[in-house]
């Protein structure tokens, strides 16, 4: 499937984008591993967190639904999994893959996991490095690609893991294997990251602690059953805030939208650029903090991305890259080497596709610097990755001719019903 996507428009409207991806995730996982009944609400129903769901049941969960976003999980126990009959397929799911390998390094059963050629070629060496000290076997490929071949029946210690570098994915890894684990597993952050595993943690019954960046928790407990509500992803609300930001005569209200203060950067950043976005209705539920946004048009200036944004960020920034081509002045992203390795390059893929519409840039190894100007059109590459496709979408309200986006089925990953709910905003888009 592309989209092809006319110039111009503006968006308009109130709109609730799909849950929260990394929270879907994480609630299968902990109601899969607790005792009792887990019920979800705002379950997005991707291919992502589809492709958790279908792991968990390879494994003996019971799990009713998703029907209209709701889940009926019976858990199992953190002990009650059972062995897989074939690998486990993951699709997409970086995420997946990489907290996956967490828990399955604290069963006492062989497990292989697997996904699509994008993910078999995504470095795991980095969920790989802690849990071999852990005592976890896991056999890959070069440079810690899958397939991961996890042997079961190993007993791990709690360590001390001091992150290289800043990722909610590794230390959720490090956290979910020290359930398993005799003694205490903790975890320094060189920067704050998304923290629902801990919180989530938390809502089942599970204690973590988290003083001056470290993040700790003791093996051996137990996790209970408990009720989920998750919020609006704000990784898919950035593509309508940046929208809004950058087409004149935009008014959108965006509800229901997570909260949580390790994935704001996105508003932070395009505040910093002179967007005109208002926080309402200020809630928490389920320990998460949602709002309403109220995102109107306003002129964007370039400025240097702080780095202490980056890691809040850190999913946003190919629509904060569209916000920078739209911006007037320079736009410089430093700290940001973490791009490089998710579905895509996302450095080089989004450098690529702004060259072909006409916006000056200079990718470096660990960000870049975009000079804002007049976005033209023309046929750009997604390199298979659901938030390139989406970030060059909303590029066509500026653009001055049409813009081709290829391969876009992968953006049913996180934003499944994107184009329907974009297009009913005002863009003009059309799949083919």
């Amino acid at each position: 499937m592309r989209f092809v996507v006319q110039p111009g428009g503006q968006l308009t409207g109130e709109h609730r984008v799909p849950g929260d991806k990394s929270m879907s995730h994480r609630s299968v996982m902990l109601g899969s591993l607790a005792e009792g009944i887990t019920e979800v609400a705002g379950f997005l129903e991707g291919e992502d967190a589809l492709r958790t769901i279908a792991a968990f049941r390879q494994m003996g969960v019971t799990i009713e639904g998703p029907e209209a976003g709701s889940l009926e999980i019976s858990g199992v126990g953190l002990h009650g999994l059972v062995a897989p009959q074939e690998a486990i397929d993951l699709g997409n799911a970086g995420t997946g893959m990489r907290l996956f390998a967490g828990i399955l390094a604290g069963q006492n059963f062989d497990c292989e996991l697997v996904g699509d050629a994008s993910l078999m070629q995504r470095p795991m060496g980095r969920v790989i490095n802690p849990l071999s000290k852990m005592g976890a076997r896991i056999d890959s490929l070069s440079q810690g690609r899958p397939p991961l071949v996890i042997s079961g029946g190993q007993s791990l210690q709690g360590i001390h893991y001091d992150l290289p570098i800043a990722s909610a994915q590794v230390k959720s890894c490090v956290l979910l294997a020290g359930l398993y684990a005799k003694g205490r597993t903790s975890v320094t952050e060189p920067a704050p990251t998304r923290d629902h595993t801990e919180r989530m943690l938390n809502g089942f019954g599970y204690d973590v602690d988290s003083t001056n960046g470290v993040i700790g928790l003791d093996g051996g407990g137990r996790l209970m059953g408990t009720s989920i509500d998750i919020p609006a992803d704000v990784s898919s609300a950035a593509f309508l805030l940046v929208g809004a930001s950058i087409a004149p005569g935009s008014d959108v209200l965006l509800k229901h939208v997570g909260m949580n203060p390790t994935r704001v950067g996105v508003l932070n950043i395009l505040t910093l650029m002179g967007a005109d976005i208002s926080v309402l209705n200020p809630r928490e539920i389920g320990g998460e903090p949602v709002a309403d946004l109220q995102v109107r048009y306003a002129p964007l200036h370039g400025i240097d991305i702080p780095e202490d944004e980056v890691p809040l960020a850190i999913d946003e920034f190919p629509a904060l890259f569209i916000a920078a081509a739209c911006a007037s002045g320079t736009t410089t992203l430093r700290g940001a080497s973490e791009l490089r390795v998710k579905e895509s390059d996302r450095i080089a893929a989004m450098a690529e596709g702004l060259d072909t519409l006409g916006i000056k840039n200079e990718p470096t190894p660990d960000g870049i610097v975009i000079e804002g100007g007049k976005l033209g059109g023309g046929s750009v590459n997604t390199f298979h990755d659901h938030r390139i496709a989406m970030a060059f979408a909303i590029a066509g309200l500026r653009a001055s001719a049409a813009i081709e986006i290829l391969d876009c089925d992968h953006v049913a990953t996180s934003f499944p019903g994107f184009a329907e709910l974009i297009s009913s905003a005002g863009l003009r888009l059309e799949a083919r």
